[in-house]
């Protein structure tokens, strides 16, 4: 079992030209609960099924539990998925510290035109350099949770 502890942030200039891999990405909800939201992902040509946990009160921790599994488990699986189906590209960008990759999710679709940050923390106090193209801070915003993006689309704020 693990915790994720990430903080997430908006984009605010050019991140692309940094970005040393790229992948798309599907992902549905089998579970929206609050408190134990499941998802399955295609993830280029694997599959994943995650299990999340409420966030903690600063907005930056929770547990998560994930597995791959063969990609035509996958997706059947996406197939039960909730109405709401996220679809992105992720970019990969080594941060200037050497220890922290950004995940830069440019989504598609309903989310059309919204790009978020993320970077995965070994603790909640770990320091890690902002880089330039690096915009506001919605660390715990729910309105940025994928699987709020599923039920409310970018495109309808």
């Amino acid at each position: 079992m693990a915790q994720e502890i990430e903080r997430k942030f908006l984009i605010a200039g050019d991140y692309k030209s940094e970005a040393y891999a790229s992948v798309r990405i599907t992902q549905g909800y089998l579970s929206r609960v609050p408190d134990r939201v499941v998802r399955v992902r295609i993830k280029g040509d694997k599959g994943f099924i995650t299990i999340k946990g409420t966030t903690n009160d600063t907005g930056l921790s929770r547990f998560e539990w994930e597995k791959e599994i063969p990609l035509v488990e996958a997706q059947a699986l996406l197939k039960m998925a909730e109405p709401g189906v996220i679809d992105k590209t992720r970019h990969l960008i080594k941060n200037t510290d050497g220890k922290h990759i950004w995940e830069v999710d440019e989504f598609h679709g309903d989310n059309e035109g919204l790009v978020v940050a993320e970077i995965e923390l070994e603790n909640e106090n770990d320091l890690f350099d902002k880089p330039s193209w690096l915009g506001k801070e919605v660390t715990g915003d729910l309105k940025y949770y994928n699987s709020y993006l599923s039920e409310k689309p970018f495109k309808l704020w």
